[in-house]
């Protein structure tokens, strides 16, 4: 994850072009054109060992005789003589190259190792190249130019870049950049999202990818640049099935990481540039309640069948709303959602309805259609709607003009007042349900989550034994019960089991349990068991338990010669009637590492396929989420005769199986099915893990987003004797960092902020909770209450934000004006000065105010120096963390 460089590729001061040629077709030829033809600059310099000039311009033997040293290379030679290239322009200090030739080979390493060497970026090898309009930089083989405009393209695949290039251009869609990745040996989708998330000419994003290498960068640097502007991305290869451990598709893992990084996702081109016009114009709705407004009945019935077809909702119009609609329409316009104005509907009409409907609290946005009729002008009618929604600030408007040629004019006028406009129902609704969808994400980004319901403590070194057991012996999958010992471990409810060698045996233990048991044939390569005859229920007595146990054996030995079995199990019957039959399982996906499906269980799950897939880690809102994606969500709500079910218990369990996977890396996928679910809580009847011997002591190396470090956990002692935990942040301490940040004096609030606060809005406290730790840290100080010991209050926080390059950190600090003198401060910077030690940061940066002697003082006394003075009144100031530490003991 880096940006260093990248700069050079979009806005270079000077380019070559290696391989330049004039023989028509070539790539040196098709760059050397397109360069020429973009209108940069800067100096484009051609290499090339047999000729004087290409395309006119003088032309030199090798990069040694260059004038000056390019920002930019373009490298069109043949494989073998690549590397060898590459080494002489990171010599000179070149600072990017697009790598256009495909097929490299061993020599494509050797080129990617000899660049990162220097530091210098590479794109490619195979890449179209890149295009920045408004720099006349067309460093591509692309066969037409790109419109300047305010949407980054970024793709994996160059025939498809062409091809969106010539589909927006007759549509007048413009680029700020357009990147072909190619390969990505070097510079991959992470480093491209950090530069283009904070690049101002960039409004939106776009993304065609068909496969990630680095999920922990991509995952990275897609939450952060999906924070600051869309992200819209479509994946290819969906049909692919994955190689992951268990029966999750590779498309359903990308589909979560899409939504859990805040990025929307589409299926097709044209779906892709709606959704940028409607995300990139239109004023985002707040909520999901759609008004339809127009002149037909028919195409506004489409539009809502649309709706509920994608999940849309449509507003249920209020008493107060109707009056608005009775005095601005005519009496014989039914007052409904959607509102058919007629056929005869002319420009005030549909404006007094936009206006009443503007007004309305229950409407999120308004979907304004028409189709053309002989007794009004399409026209006037848009011009009048352009003037409404322009007064209707407050109101997301879009329009849907249906026909061609008599709604030209009227979709000129839209396009001119950048208000969205599509061609049919569908489109325009789906174009609604895309900035619903982008919310939902977003607020997924930025949602607090509840406490957990019950804190859990995991007995994570009776799991490992268990695990280390299993594997001595030489096993890959536990068996029931010591899969249920696990789920015991870490608090997760599971019916009684026990084991049992012969049929005798099992009698023994069924006398000694009672009550109504369950019998299975302990076989983990038998899968759905049930399927085979090994599984009975509802066993009341000993001796028919012991009979049945000789049964089931002979039967599964029968169809399953080759399998070996173990014993049986026997367990309690667990009778929950009207229970909800649950599976929470997890998969190991190549990329993205382990993943959580949960949905229906039981023997008739395969056949309703109703699972939503979602990345560890887990919080309350997550695992909340998850369930509402999936259709069980609706039984587990409740419904006659059947209390709602104990979803926070639920949540819970998901929580403590994303645990699980944390912790113990030797676990390659889970099952529980069927859990039950109900009004009680939940109890897993059934359990397999499947594990293997793992490189690591823990699994937060394998998954896709950094988990809570809860290894940075510590305790400090104040100097007055009070204790106080030092530990990094987390989403869930937003509530108790808004009364924080209350408690705070003025002076505590200038000083940090440079200013007057009187609080943070959700928003943006949920940018200082939930933190990405793989880019920045913050640790707070958290404490018992004085007076309430059964409370707990945040004392302090320190945050370190660290550039992607890994070379500056920025801190801040704040710590209560009560506190000052406790050591509580001092302790917090050596604890941000230790992490970003260790993370091999060689710079922390910050700003004091410059009355703000006793901070100026403190820090000095850390080993900080001041830099220089910003504005006047600021004070810059650096601490070299590759320094010798100056008693930071």
């Amino acid at each position: 994850m880096s940006i260093r460089n990248v700069k050079k590729l979009f806005h270079p001061a000077s380019v070559a072009v290696i391989g330049a040629s004039n023989t028509v077709g070539t790539l040196g030829e098709l760059f050397m054109r397109n360069l020429l033809a973009g209108g940069f600059k800067g100096p484009i310099m051609p290499v090339c060992g047999t000729l004087q000039a290409v395309h006119g311009v003088l032309a030199y033997p090798s990069v040694e005789a260059l004038p000056l040293t390019p920002d930019l290379a373009v490298v069109c030679t043949s494989a073998p003589e690549i590397p060898a290239v590459i080494e002489t322009l990171g010599a000179r200090g070149c600072g990017a190259v697009v790598l256009a030739t495909a097929g490299l080979g061993e020599h494509g390493a050797a080129a990617t190792a000899a660049a990162r060497r220097v530091g210098m970026r590479l794109l490619g090898p195979n890449s179209l190249g890149v295009i920045v309009p408004s720099a006349g930089l067309n460093a591509s083989a692309a066969h037409r130019p790109a419109n300047p405009g305010r949407i980054a393209f970024v793709s994996q695949s160059g025939t498809l870049g062409t091809a969106v290039l010539d589909w927006a251009r007759p549509k007048n869609v413009g680029f700020s950049h357009v990147v072909s990745v190619g390969d990505g040996s070097d510079l991959e989708f992470g480093d491209l999202l950090d530069y283009l998330g904070s690049e101002p000419e960039a409004r939106a994003i776009l993304l065609y990818l068909n496969e990630i290498q680095d999920a922990r960068t991509f995952m990275s640097a897609a939450r952060a640049a999906a924070r600051n502007k869309p992200v819209l991305v479509i994946k290819g290869g969906r049909g692919l099935e994955s190689t992951a451990s268990g029966p999750v598709t590779s498309d359903a893992v990308y589909d979560a990481a899409f939504r859990r990084a805040g990025m929307l996702r589409v299926y097709e081109v044209e779906e892709l540039f709606a959704a940028v016009e409607t995300l990139s114009v239109l004023n985002r709705p707040k909520g999901e309640r759609l008004a339809i407004v127009g002149n037909s009945g028919g195409i506004a019935l489409l539009a809502a069948d649309d709706l509920r077809d994608l999940g849309g909702r449509l507003a249920d119009l209020r008493p107060e709303t109707l009056d608005r609609l009775n005095a601005a329409l005519p009496a014989n316009v039914e007052r409904t959602n959607p509102l058919d104005l007629h056929s005869d509907a002319d420009g005030t009409r549909y404006a007094a309805a936009l206006t009443a409907l503007a007004q309305a609290k229950e409407v999120d946005a308004i979907l304004c259609m028409h189709a053309p009729v002989a007794v009004t002008s399409a026209t006037e009618i848009a011009e009048k709607v352009v003037d409404a929604a322009k007064a209707a600030r407050r109101m997301a408007v879009t329009t849907c003009w249906v026909g061609e040629d008599e709604v030209a004019e009227a979709r000129h006028h839209f396009h001119k007042a950048f208000l969205p406009t599509y061609d049919t129902p569908r489109q325009a609704v789906q174009a609604f349900m895309h900035t619903v969808q982008y919310r939902r994400n977003q607020d997924l980004l930025m949602e607090t989550p509840a406490s957990l319901p019950t804190e859990f403590t995991a007995n994570t070194s009776m799991a490992r034994q268990i695990i280390d057991a299993a594997l001595e012996r030489g096993s890959r999958v536990l068996n029931e019960p010591e899969a249920k010992a696990l789920l015991a471990a870490y608090g997760i409810p599971a019916v009684e089991t026990h084991i049992a060698r012969t049929p005798a045996e099992a009698r023994d233990v069924a006398a000694a349990m009672g009550g109504s048991m369950v019998l299975k044939i302990i076989a983990p390569d038998i899968p759905h068991k049930l399927e085979h005859g090994g599984v009975r229920l509802n066993i009341e007595d000993p001796a028919e338990l012991e009979q049945a146990a000789h049964l089931m054996a002979e039967r599964i030995g029968k169809r399953f010669p080759d399998i070996p079995t173990q014993g049986f199990t026997i367990q309690r019957m667990e009778r929950r009637p009207g229970a909800t039959e649950l599976a929470v399982k997890v998969a190991t996906d190549p990329v993205f590492g382990p993943v959580i499906q949960f949905g229906r269980g039981g023997a008739v799950a395969d056949v309703l396929g109703d699972h939503a897939v979602a990345l560890p880690p887990m919080n309350m809102a997550l695992a909340r989420e998850l369930i509402g994606r999936t259709r069980a969500c609706k039984l587990l709500g409740g419904y006659p005769g059947h209390e709602p079910a104990d979803i926070d218990a639920l949540c819970l369990t998901i929580i403590q199986v994303a645990q699980m996977v944390i912790d113990l890396p030797q676990i390659q996928g889970l099952e529980i099915d069927p859990l039950f679910a109900d009004h009680q809580g939940v109890v897993a009847l059934d359990a397999r893990v499947f594990i293997a011997p793992a490189a690591t002591q823990s699994g937060a190396g394998r998954l896709a987003i950094r988990p809570y470090p809860q290894e940075l956990e510590e305790e400090f002692i104040m100097k007055n004797g009070r204790a106080v935990q030092l530990r990094p942040i987390r989403p869930e301490d937003e509530p108790d960092h808004h009364v924080f940040v209350s408690r705070l004096t003025s002076e505590d609030i200038r000083f940090r902020f440079f200013g007057l606060v009187q609080e943070l809005p959700h928003s943006q406290m949920a940018r200082l909770t939930q933190i990405d730790y793989d880019r920045e840290m913050a640790f707070i100080a958290t404490a018992r209450c004085v007076d309430d010991p059964a409370k707990v209050e945040t004392l302090g926080v320190v945050r370190a934000v660290t550039d992607p390059d890994n070379d500056t950190t920025e801190f801040s600090i704040v710590v209560r004006s009560d506190l000052k003198g406790s050591g509580l401060a001092k302790a917090l910077m050596l604890k941000i000065i230790r992490y970003c030690r260790d993370r091999d940061t060689r710079t922390m940066v910050g700003q004091v105010l410059a009355d703000n002697h006793r901070m100026l003082s403190f820090v000095e006394s850390l080993g900080f120096r001041r830099v220089r003075v910003v504005d006047g009144d600021v004070v810059e100031i650096e601490l070299d963390l590759q320094a010798p530490e100056p008693g930071l003991a």
